[in-house]
């Protein structure tokens, strides 16, 4: 789609004094962030909000929209949180969900997994990253009433192209980015750790679809 992705140069990135003021307002805010970085589309930027425990996540991604709006409004720039912002052959906008239990990051954990479905299908996993799939099979019954809740328009942008998944379709893989969700290389090598939601959209209500993971893999 162009040499737009972390790209650098007045030629290719667009708004990068807007992402670095914003990415400035979080941290003297103390909002949890992990970092920005230009996307697939020209003008497009992604930013992260985290490591957060529980509802603080949702709180600390509210504030972080709140500023970003303050942010735009000081340089006369508008800002979009739709999911498919232009339309044709270009990425839309998601709000990604990294997910982890304490036991999901735990090696030491004694507890034993053989999933039905998936990558790892009839193996018999152990510990942290045991607890990772089980985590992931249990959302794949639920994938209807998680893409209900996982924001409005959301069908324009998960299609299959574009680095998503079909929002009728359910299948999880390691560092799979066309996957509903995508266990990270890292943690695939480590035995333990976290898991990416990739369905949620951009203007998602954060506190709804962390309720609903928490709902799904815990309860």
């Amino acid at each position: 789609q162009g040499p737009y992705y972390c790209s650098a140069g007045a030629v290719n990135s667009f708004g990068r004094d807007i992402a670095d003021a914003h990415l400035k307002c979080m941290l003297f805010a103390e909002i949890g962030t992990s970092g920005t970085n230009a996307e697939v589309m020209p003008g497009q930027w992604e930013y992260q909000v985290g490591p957060c425990t529980g509802i603080e996540s949702g709180d600390h991604l509210h504030m972080s929209r709140y500023l970003l709006l303050r942010v735009c409004e000081k340089y006369g720039v508008h800002v979009s949180f739709e999911p498919k912002p232009i339309k044709g052959d270009w990425n839309g906008a998601g709000c990604h969900c990294n997910f982890s239990t304490k036991d999901m990051r735990s090696k030491d954990i004694d507890f034993e997994f053989t999933p039905t479905d998936g990558p790892h299908k009839g193996e018999k996993l152990k510990a942290g990253y045991a607890k990772m799939i089980e985590a992931a099979e249990k959302m794949g019954p639920k994938a209807r009433e998680h893409i209900d809740l996982y924001g409005p328009d959301n069908d324009q942008r998960l299609t299959g192209e574009h680095e998503t998944c079909d929002m009728n379709t359910w299948r999880y893989g390691v560092a799979d980015r066309g996957a509903s969700i995508r266990i990270p290389r890292t943690s695939y090598h480590a035995g333990c750790g976290y898991l990416e939601d990739r369905r949620p959209s951009s203007n998602i209500d954060p506190w709804v679809i962390t309720s609903k993971i928490a709902e799904t893999i815990l309860l």
